[in-house]
Protein backbone atom coordinates (compact mmCIF):
# COMPACT_ATOMS: atom_id res chain seq x y z
CA UNK A 1 0.00 0.00 0.00
CA UNK A 2 2.78 2.40 0.96
CA UNK A 3 4.68 1.51 -2.24
CA UNK A 4 1.58 2.34 -4.30
CA UNK A 5 1.25 5.76 -2.62
CA UNK A 6 4.95 6.40 -3.26
CA UNK A 7 4.55 5.57 -6.94
CA UNK A 8 1.53 7.88 -7.20
CA UNK A 9 3.47 10.71 -5.58
CA UNK A 10 6.38 10.15 -7.99
CA UNK A 11 3.98 10.16 -10.92
CA UNK A 12 2.41 13.40 -9.69
CA UNK A 13 5.83 14.96 -9.18
CA UNK A 14 6.90 13.97 -12.71
CA UNK A 15 3.74 15.44 -14.22
CA UNK A 16 4.27 18.63 -12.26
CA UNK A 17 7.90 18.76 -13.39
CA UNK A 18 6.93 18.30 -17.07
CA UNK A 19 4.32 21.01 -16.70
CA UNK A 20 6.87 23.39 -15.23
CA UNK A 21 9.33 22.66 -18.04
CA UNK A 22 6.61 23.28 -20.64
CA UNK A 23 5.70 26.62 -19.02
CA UNK A 24 9.39 27.58 -18.83
CA UNK A 25 9.85 26.82 -22.53
CA UNK A 26 6.84 28.93 -23.47
CA UNK A 27 8.15 31.79 -21.35
CA UNK A 28 11.59 31.57 -22.98
CA UNK A 29 10.00 31.50 -26.45
CA UNK A 30 7.87 34.53 -25.58
CA UNK A 31 10.90 36.41 -24.26
CA UNK A 32 12.79 35.68 -27.48
CA UNK A 33 9.85 36.80 -29.61
CA UNK A 34 9.42 40.00 -27.61
CA UNK A 35 13.15 40.69 -27.88
CA UNK A 36 13.10 40.17 -31.64
CA UNK A 37 10.10 42.49 -31.99
CA UNK A 38 11.87 45.12 -29.90
CA UNK A 39 15.05 44.83 -31.98
CA UNK A 40 13.03 44.99 -35.21
CA UNK A 41 11.25 48.13 -34.00
CA UNK A 42 14.62 49.66 -33.16
CA UNK A 43 16.01 48.77 -36.59
CA UNK A 44 12.97 50.30 -38.31
CA UNK A 45 13.29 53.46 -36.26
CA UNK A 46 16.97 53.71 -37.18
CA UNK A 47 16.06 53.07 -40.82
CA UNK A 48 13.58 55.95 -40.75
CA UNK A 49 16.24 58.23 -39.24
CA UNK A 50 18.69 57.10 -41.92
CA UNK A 51 16.13 57.80 -44.66
CA UNK A 52 15.46 61.30 -43.31
CA UNK A 53 19.17 62.06 -43.21
CA UNK A 54 20.00 60.68 -46.66
CA UNK A 55 16.75 61.24 -48.57
CA UNK A 56 18.45 63.31 -51.27
CA UNK A 57 21.03 60.57 -51.92
CA UNK A 58 18.26 57.96 -52.04
CA UNK A 59 16.37 59.99 -54.60
CA UNK A 60 19.30 60.91 -56.86
CA UNK A 61 21.88 58.11 -56.53
CA UNK A 62 20.77 54.74 -58.02
CA UNK A 63 23.51 52.77 -56.22
CA UNK A 64 22.63 54.33 -52.89
CA UNK A 65 18.93 53.72 -53.63
CA UNK A 66 19.56 50.04 -54.34
CA UNK A 67 21.49 49.63 -51.08
CA UNK A 68 18.67 51.37 -49.22
CA UNK A 69 16.17 48.87 -50.64
CA UNK A 70 18.39 46.01 -49.44
CA UNK A 71 18.45 47.53 -45.95
CA UNK A 72 14.66 47.80 -46.00
CA UNK A 73 14.25 44.18 -47.07
CA UNK A 74 16.35 42.96 -44.13
CA UNK A 75 13.89 44.46 -41.62
CA UNK A 76 10.74 43.63 -43.57
CA UNK A 77 10.01 47.15 -44.84
CA UNK A 78 8.75 47.73 -48.38
CA UNK A 79 8.83 51.46 -49.26
CA UNK A 80 6.98 50.68 -52.50
CA UNK A 81 4.08 48.77 -50.95
CA UNK A 82 1.93 51.88 -51.29
CA UNK A 83 2.11 55.33 -52.79
CA UNK A 84 0.76 56.73 -49.52
CA UNK A 85 2.05 56.85 -45.97
CA UNK A 86 5.35 57.59 -44.24
CA UNK A 87 7.81 56.39 -46.91
CA UNK A 88 5.95 57.96 -49.81
CA UNK A 89 5.69 61.29 -48.01
CA UNK A 90 9.32 61.24 -46.85
CA UNK A 91 11.08 60.06 -50.00
CA UNK A 92 8.56 60.39 -52.80
CA UNK A 93 9.99 57.21 -54.35
CA UNK A 94 6.49 55.87 -54.95
CA UNK A 95 5.96 58.66 -57.48
CA UNK A 96 9.44 58.01 -58.89
CA UNK A 97 8.68 54.33 -59.60
CA UNK A 98 5.19 55.14 -60.80
CA UNK A 99 6.69 57.51 -63.38
CA UNK A 100 9.24 54.86 -64.37
CA UNK A 101 6.45 52.33 -64.75
CA UNK A 102 4.51 54.61 -67.10
CA UNK A 103 7.61 55.21 -69.23
CA UNK A 104 8.52 51.51 -69.29
CA UNK A 105 5.03 50.58 -70.47
CA UNK A 106 5.21 53.30 -73.13
CA UNK A 107 8.60 52.07 -74.39
CA UNK A 108 7.45 48.45 -74.49
CA UNK A 109 4.38 49.46 -76.50
CA UNK A 110 6.48 51.58 -78.88
CA UNK A 111 8.95 48.75 -79.54
CA UNK A 112 6.46 45.87 -79.64
CA UNK A 113 6.12 45.99 -83.43
CA UNK A 114 9.89 45.46 -83.72
CA UNK A 115 10.54 42.92 -80.95
CA UNK A 116 7.23 41.13 -80.48
CA UNK A 117 6.89 42.28 -76.86
CA UNK A 118 10.22 40.91 -75.65
CA UNK A 119 12.99 43.43 -74.95
CA UNK A 120 16.44 43.16 -73.42
CA UNK A 121 16.51 44.76 -69.95
CA UNK A 122 19.73 46.63 -70.80
CA UNK A 123 18.15 47.96 -73.98
CA UNK A 124 15.04 49.00 -72.06
CA UNK A 125 17.15 50.88 -69.50
CA UNK A 126 19.13 52.56 -72.30
CA UNK A 127 15.93 53.80 -73.96
CA UNK A 128 14.58 54.87 -70.59
CA UNK A 129 17.69 56.93 -69.84
CA UNK A 130 17.45 58.59 -73.27
CA UNK A 131 13.89 59.57 -72.51
CA UNK A 132 14.77 60.85 -69.04
CA UNK A 133 18.06 62.57 -69.91
CA UNK A 134 16.73 65.94 -68.75
CA UNK A 135 15.60 64.52 -65.39
CA UNK A 136 17.71 64.84 -62.27
CA UNK A 137 17.41 61.26 -61.06
CA UNK A 138 19.63 58.63 -62.65
CA UNK A 139 18.08 55.24 -63.40
CA UNK A 140 19.68 51.81 -62.88
CA UNK A 141 18.65 48.33 -63.97
CA UNK A 142 17.65 47.69 -60.36
CA UNK A 143 15.25 50.64 -60.60
CA UNK A 144 13.75 49.19 -63.78
CA UNK A 145 13.27 45.79 -62.16
CA UNK A 146 11.59 47.34 -59.11
CA UNK A 147 9.33 49.50 -61.27
CA UNK A 148 8.27 46.46 -63.31
CA UNK A 149 7.61 44.36 -60.19
CA UNK A 150 5.55 47.18 -58.67
CA UNK A 151 3.55 48.16 -61.76
CA UNK A 152 0.41 46.63 -60.31
CA UNK A 153 1.19 47.10 -56.61
CA UNK A 154 1.92 50.81 -56.75
CA UNK A 155 -1.31 51.97 -58.35
CA UNK A 156 -3.87 49.19 -58.39
CA UNK A 157 -6.65 51.73 -58.75
CA UNK A 158 -5.35 52.87 -62.15
CA UNK A 159 -6.97 50.87 -64.95
CA UNK A 160 -3.98 51.57 -67.22
CA UNK A 161 -1.79 49.42 -64.99
CA UNK A 162 -4.44 46.80 -64.35
CA UNK A 163 -4.59 46.12 -68.08
CA UNK A 164 -0.90 46.44 -68.98
CA UNK A 165 1.07 46.15 -65.74
CA UNK A 166 -0.21 42.73 -64.76
CA UNK A 167 1.22 41.16 -67.92
CA UNK A 168 4.79 42.31 -67.43
CA UNK A 169 7.42 39.76 -66.47
CA UNK A 170 11.20 39.56 -66.33
CA UNK A 171 12.68 36.29 -67.62
CA UNK A 172 16.27 35.06 -67.82
CA UNK A 173 17.68 33.66 -71.06
CA UNK A 174 21.31 32.70 -70.75
CA UNK A 175 23.14 35.64 -69.20
CA UNK A 176 20.55 38.19 -70.22
CA UNK A 177 17.36 39.40 -68.58
CA UNK A 178 14.44 40.04 -70.93
CA UNK A 179 11.27 41.99 -70.19
CA UNK A 180 8.14 40.38 -71.59
CA UNK A 181 5.09 42.58 -72.07
CA UNK A 182 2.88 40.10 -73.92
CA UNK A 183 1.60 36.68 -72.77
CA UNK A 184 3.93 34.77 -75.11
CA UNK A 185 5.01 31.38 -73.76
CA UNK A 186 8.60 30.37 -74.51
CA UNK A 187 9.55 26.71 -74.30
CA UNK A 188 13.02 25.22 -73.86
CA UNK A 189 13.75 25.21 -77.62
CA UNK A 190 12.88 28.90 -77.92
CA UNK A 191 15.07 29.81 -74.96
CA UNK A 192 18.01 27.87 -76.42
CA UNK A 193 17.70 29.72 -79.74
CA UNK A 194 17.51 33.10 -77.98
CA UNK A 195 20.57 32.20 -75.93
CA UNK A 196 22.45 31.16 -79.07
CA UNK A 197 21.47 34.42 -80.80
CA UNK A 198 23.04 36.52 -78.05
CA UNK A 199 26.48 36.15 -79.64
CA UNK A 200 25.62 37.95 -82.92
CA UNK A 201 22.00 39.02 -82.58
CA UNK A 202 20.91 36.46 -85.17
CA UNK A 203 21.07 32.75 -86.06
CA UNK A 204 20.75 30.66 -89.20
CA UNK A 205 19.09 27.28 -89.53
CA UNK A 206 22.49 25.65 -90.18
CA UNK A 207 23.95 27.28 -87.08
CA UNK A 208 21.06 26.08 -84.89
CA UNK A 209 21.41 22.53 -86.26
CA UNK A 210 25.17 22.51 -85.69
CA UNK A 211 25.40 24.25 -82.31
CA UNK A 212 22.37 22.57 -80.69
CA UNK A 213 22.64 19.20 -82.49
CA UNK A 214 19.06 19.49 -83.76
CA UNK A 215 17.43 18.12 -86.86
CA UNK A 216 16.54 20.57 -89.61
CA UNK A 217 12.82 20.11 -88.91
CA UNK A 218 13.19 20.93 -85.23
CA UNK A 219 15.22 24.07 -85.95
CA UNK A 220 12.84 25.34 -88.63
CA UNK A 221 9.76 24.65 -86.49
CA UNK A 222 11.15 26.58 -83.50
CA UNK A 223 12.32 29.49 -85.66
CA UNK A 224 8.98 29.69 -87.47
CA UNK A 225 7.15 29.85 -84.14
CA UNK A 226 9.37 32.70 -82.94
CA UNK A 227 8.83 34.44 -86.28
CA UNK A 228 5.04 34.04 -86.05
CA UNK A 229 5.10 35.47 -82.50
CA UNK A 230 6.88 38.58 -83.79
CA UNK A 231 10.09 37.87 -81.87
CA UNK A 232 12.27 37.39 -84.98
CA UNK A 233 12.99 39.34 -88.16
CA UNK A 234 14.04 37.82 -91.49
CA UNK A 235 17.13 38.98 -93.38
CA UNK A 236 17.73 37.36 -96.79
CA UNK A 237 20.13 39.91 -98.27
CA UNK A 238 23.44 38.03 -97.95
CA UNK A 239 25.84 36.65 -100.56
CA UNK A 240 26.00 33.22 -98.97
CA UNK A 241 22.25 32.87 -99.51
CA UNK A 242 21.66 31.89 -95.89
CA UNK A 243 18.65 33.41 -94.18
CA UNK A 244 19.37 35.23 -90.94
CA UNK A 245 16.81 35.24 -88.14
CA UNK A 246 17.42 38.44 -86.18
CA UNK A 247 16.19 38.78 -82.61
CA UNK A 248 15.78 42.41 -81.52
CA UNK A 249 15.35 41.33 -77.88
CA UNK A 250 19.00 40.23 -77.71
CA UNK A 251 20.54 42.73 -80.13
CA UNK A 252 20.90 46.49 -80.17
CA UNK A 253 18.95 47.27 -83.33
CA UNK A 254 15.93 48.66 -81.47
CA UNK A 255 17.73 51.85 -80.46
CA UNK A 256 18.70 52.50 -84.08
CA UNK A 257 15.16 51.83 -85.30
CA UNK A 258 13.64 54.22 -82.75
CA UNK A 259 16.30 56.83 -83.47
CA UNK A 260 15.49 56.74 -87.17
CA UNK A 261 11.76 57.02 -86.45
Amino acid sequence: MNEKKTRNRRSTDCSSCKGSISVARRNVAKLRTDLMKEQLATFRSQLEDFARKHKNDIRKNPTFRSQFHEMCAKVGVDPLASNKGFWAELLGIGDFYYELGVQIVDICLATRAHNGGLINLQELCKLLRQRRKSDRELVSEDDCLRAISKLKVLHQEVQFFQVLGSGFEVISVGKKKLVRSVPTELNKDHNQILELAQAQGFVTVDEVERQLSWTSGRAIDALDTLLDDGLAMIDDGHRDGKRRHWFPCVSSIISAVLADS
